[in-house]
């Protein structure tokens, strides 16, 4: 989903929707949106280069001086006193991407005014630091619009009414860091410890300084709006051309849901190549990078954090693996004042996975089935199986897969069209339900019932009339008779049961340790040639 830029280049605010009103909003022109996107894998390399590592005295000793040269921003004045209760057995690290062209950023485009949080993410660090979940929280997501004061590039803003909200990168935009950590704090009750902040050259800096990063393409990507041409395969990619490829535009179906999906493939090849580096375990190399972008300038955190708490929290996760690390995107909806441009968070899901970030406890029960996050005119939620259309195809290097599966569909009263077949891909991870038009889309979420982790997409090649079921490496079997109406359908689907021990296979995310080539269906969709 996308969203223009307003005046001085910052993200437009717009009343409130009412839901079910159907009421437009006035568009904006379009300006720098989807660059910043590679925020997310800039924040995550900070995060691994400098929280995710073991670092001695002399390294501590050695660095202090550098420490003095990050940029550092007081927020107390923004959170005031009424704030969600601290956990003190687990830490909350907001991660920040700013896409300012001040300074060395200029390069990437200096008539780009202001700045925004174009990515956001959650730092988890689960209490024993046995395990740590990126929650991604995407730019178009609407908030309210709170009090916040100016800081250093923000002007601050002034609270309105109920009846006005803002895009969430706006908060950065016009009250900086310490306007989004409230706005985060006050809208999802999950106490923030600290924030941490990288900018594009810092990005290209730490992929240079770690040895570059692995990516998996399943088609080729060429793009003159970035400079980035690459042929379908394996690349192992440095600072310039990292950056590119996340800046990359008209990938799949164009959205930053399916960015943010990208992005966390990319970001899980950086952690397994930082494990086999051996980098944690190399105080000279730890030094280097650090150094880097702190005396740079390139990061910028809040006054609170110091350099005893960072080596502290570096020391703590030494020993988590890329297995115990979870990529999570906040569960969205569109947004009813404007489906094709802004989101809202999804009630219940979000409600249980806050708190249980928040309190980091087992996931309450949600009684309220879920509707997937797709836009347009609001449709019927299922029809009955026998009134399915459905074409089988196995999206991975299972043997006979698609076959049984389909067998199983029909004893489920579904009405299977064709011969089960292999799909162009074997690499999918998440299974995908394509449908030809929002006439079909009752069909597709009543087949989505049944399956685990499916992303439902519109594809104009498909028959109408007909869904297309395209099987991916986490289908185990379909959802036990009885139990549909209680799992909800899409990639974001919630076992209500569940922990914080299975984020990712609850909410439709990944782990550090995935197989990056396993993620053709981010690349899917009618903007691409996928």
């Amino acid at each position: 989903m996308t969203l223009g830029q307003g005046k001085n280049g910052r993200a437009p605010r717009r009343p409130r929707a009412q839901a079910g009103s159907g009421a437009g909003a006035p568009s904006s022109p379009t300006g720098k949106r989807h660059s910043a996107r590679s925020i997310i894998l800039r924040t995550l390399a900070v995060t691994v280069a400098v929280a995710l590592v073991g670092g001695s005295l002399a390294a501590y000793l050695t660095f202090r001086a550098d420490w003095n040269d990050v940029r550092r921003i007081n927020v107390l004045k923004d959170l005031g006193t009424h704030r969600p209760p601290n956990d003190p057995n687990a830490l909350n690290i907001l991660l920040i991407g700013s896409d300012s062209r001040a300074g060395a950023n200029e390069k990437f485009g200096a008539y780009v005014q202001g700045q925004r949080s174009d990515t956001i993410m959650v730092l988890h660090i689960a209490p024993g630091a046995h395990q740590v979940d990126v929650i991604s929280i995407p730019r178009d997501t609407v908030v309210p619009i709170l009090s916040c004061s100016p800081e250093p590039g923000a002007p601050g803003q002034r609270a309105e009414s109920t009846g006005y909200v803002e895009q969430i990168n706006a908060t950065f935009a016009y009250g900086g860091p310490g306007c989004l950590w409230k706005t985060i704090e006050q809208t999802t009750g999950i106490h923030l410890s600290d924030f941490i902040e990288l900018s594009f050259t810092g990005f290209e800096h730490v992929i240079n300084d770690i040895g570059g990063v692995t990516v998996c393409l399943p088609v080729a990507i060429s793009d003159p709006r970035s400079n980035l041409y690459l042929s379908a395969g394996k690349h192992h990619v440095y600072g310039r051309e990292a950056l590119a490829f996340w800046r990359a535009r008209y990938i799949g179906e164009g959205s930053d849901l399916q960015r943010i999906r990208r992005d966390q493939f990319l970001m899980a090849s950086l952690l397994q190549g930082i494990e086999r580096s051996g980098l944690l375990h190399s105080p000279s190399k730890i030094l280097s990078v650090i150094r880097d972008i702190a005396g740079h300038r390139f990061i910028t955190t809040d006054t609170q954090l110091t350099l005893g708490q960072l080596v502290t929290i570096a020391d703590s996760l030494r020993a988590v693996s890329a297995r115990s690390v979870q990529f999570v995107e906040v569960p969205t909806v569109p947004y009813p004042g404007d489906p094709t441009a802004w989101v809202e968070w999804e009630q219940p899901q979000d409600a249980a996975l806050f708190k249980a970030i928040a309190h980091d406890t087992r996931l309450p029960r949600i009684s309220k089935p879920r509707k997937p996050a797709i836009g347009g005119p609001p449709a019927l939620d299922s029809i009955r199986p026998a009134k399915v259309n459905v074409t089988v195809l196995n999206g991975t290097t299972v043997s006979g897969l698609a076959t049984t599966t389909a067998a199983n569909l029909t004893a489920r009263g579904f009405h299977v069209v064709g011969q089960p077949s292999d799909a162009a891909s074997a690499t999918y991870t998440g299974s995908v339900i394509e449908y030809a038009s929002k006439a079909d889309l009752p069909s597709a979420r009543t087949l989505a019932r049944l399956i685990s982790h499916v992303t439902l997409e519109q594809n104009a090649n498909v028959s109408p009339g007909t869904v297309e079921l395209i099987l991916g490496s986490s289908f185990t079997a379909l959802t036990p008779a009885g139990a549909e109406s209680r799992s909800g359908s899409g990639s974001h689907a919630a076992n209500p049961t569940a922990g914080t021990a299975n984020l990712a296979g609850q909410y439709g995310g990944i782990r550090g340790n995935v197989g990056i080539c396993s993620d053709a269906s981010v690349f899917a969709g009618p903007d691409g040639t996928s």
